[in-house]
């Protein structure tokens, strides 16, 4: 319950002491409610210290920090194969795209150009992740505003996507799939993967953006809970280095597939003139929260024109590189038929050597569902980083909550909160 903060009268609120009440509270009217971390529309990990005139919130203090990873110091203890484990978990609502953004940015260190069968494997489960992540922001966003039904229309086309991450990597929920070079193993069937791909988009997803589209785009009581809500214009949002559906709702036009294109992305990925995948960045103007919701249902059916766009056409070949730097898991005939193999394979994965890592600095990213997902890696020549730093794009996002919030009434936190798709994992690292 919230209280009313009367002369010569203090009260403990967490942290909170009695004098920083006394210097922030102003007036009778004005009260102090915290909201979350149990509240639902925070999912446990957030917490919101709101300072309220009436219902309407004037000021609102974000807090993080109920997670206490550690992510970036792992990097500094965990090899560049090992640490994949540690990324998968920050976005964990798309723990495979944060899988290919850490081995693109070791492999932008090693100097590693990976196989054209990588890429192309690489991008589709990158797209698959994108879905994955849009379909539960906008379920638990209209589940936030009452729309239970709308959350069953995301959530369980999520099930078949982790139906097919279960497929290629043997784990469901942190796949750990990538390694430098490419990937841990090899799809076990391609006809499998390709039939089961298909299904979902052209079956599956569509139907379910059919329907969310449906039951939301004109439901009155989602529309009016959205629109006018949340807004930052487009010069506010550059200012904030906004970026992903954020950004784009703000009219800002930028897209790291666009703007510094990588896998299948670019054109000659394979590097025989083959053509980059062809599709459109949606980009809104009204500023609000429905605008979010709107360019995430569009990027949705971005990313299914991407993977129908790759899928008939998944090159043959290996899957890993092999290179000098003896950098990847040496292929099944040569484990088994050399000696070099038995040895390398060894080193890698028991001994912890093998590793013929060059010393520098190296910054790369992926566009991934919420924004800008980067790594920034300084390496000693060890087999581990000697510093890692993440730009998770939730972090960024989330210091522009407490501008957007200020002005509403208290029943539009949780739609604000939905329409930023704030991951806790990444704001504490």
């Amino acid at each position: 319950m919230p209280y009313t903060l009367e002369p010569d009268q203090g009260f403990d609120l967490d942290i909170e002491s009695t004098e920083y009440l006394k210097d922030h509270v102003h007036g009778p009217d004005r009260w102090v409610l915290n909201f979350g971390p149990q509240h639902p529309a925070t999912h446990t990990t957030l917490r919101l210290v709101l300072e309220l005139d009436g219902e309407r919130v004037a000021r609102c203090t974000p807090h993080i920090g109920y997670l206490h990873s550690g992510f970036e110091k792992l990097a500094e203890h965990h090899d560049y194969n090992q640490y994949v484990c540690t990324a998968s978990r920050m976005d964990y609502i798309s723990p495979i795209v944060n899988d290919i953004v850490w081995h693109q940015a070791c492999e932008r260190l090693f100097g590693i150009d990976i196989t054209p069968r990588c890429k192309v494997l690489r991008t589709i489960m990158a797209e698959f992740g994108r879905i994955q992540n849009h379909l539960l922001c906008v379920g638990a966003a209209a589940l936030d505003l009452g729309a239970f039904t709308g959350f069953l229309y995301g959530f369980n086309e999520r099930e078949h996507i982790y139906d097919l991450v279960e497929y290629i990597s043997g784990q469901r929920f942190h796949p750990d799939w990538t390694r430098v070079g490419g990937v841990w193993r090899d799809i076990p069937d391609d006809e499998v993967f390709i039939r089961m791909s298909k299904k979902l988009i052209h079956e599956r997803l569509p139907r379910a953006v059919k329907d969310l589209e449906t039951l939301l785009n004109r439901n009155r009581i989602f529309v009016d809970r959205l629109k006018g809500v949340g807004e930052i214009s487009h010069e506010e949002a550059v200012a904030w280095s906004l970026s992903g559906p954020c950004a784009r709702a703000s009219g800002v036009r930028r897209d790291v597939r666009k703007d510094q294109p990588y896998l299948c992305y670019k054109d000659n990925w394979d590097g025989e003139g083959a053509e980059a995948v062809r599709f459109s960045v949606p980009v809104s103007t009204d500023c609000d929260c429905f605008s979010r919701y709107l360019v995430r249902v569009e990027e949705i059916k971005q990313s299914i024109s991407i993977i129908d766009q790759l899928i008939d056409s998944i090159p043959s070949g290996p899957v890993n590189i092999q290179t000098d730097a003896k950098a990847t898991v040496p292929p099944t005939g040569d484990v088994y038929g050399s000696i070099e193999g038995v040895i390398q394979l060894f080193e890698l994965k028991m001994h912890n050597r093998g590793w013929d890592t060059p010393v520098g600095e190296v910054y790369d990213c992926c566009e991934t569902a919420n924004g800008e997902f980067g790594f920034y890696i300084v390496s000693d020549g060890d087999r581990c980083a000697w510093r890692a730093s993440v730009r998770p794009p939730s972090f960024i996002n989330y210091q522009v909550f407490p501008k957007l919030v200020e002005g509403h009434q208290i029943a539009d936190v949780p739609a604000i909160i939905g329409s930023l798709n704030i991951i806790a994992a990444e704001l504490d690292r």
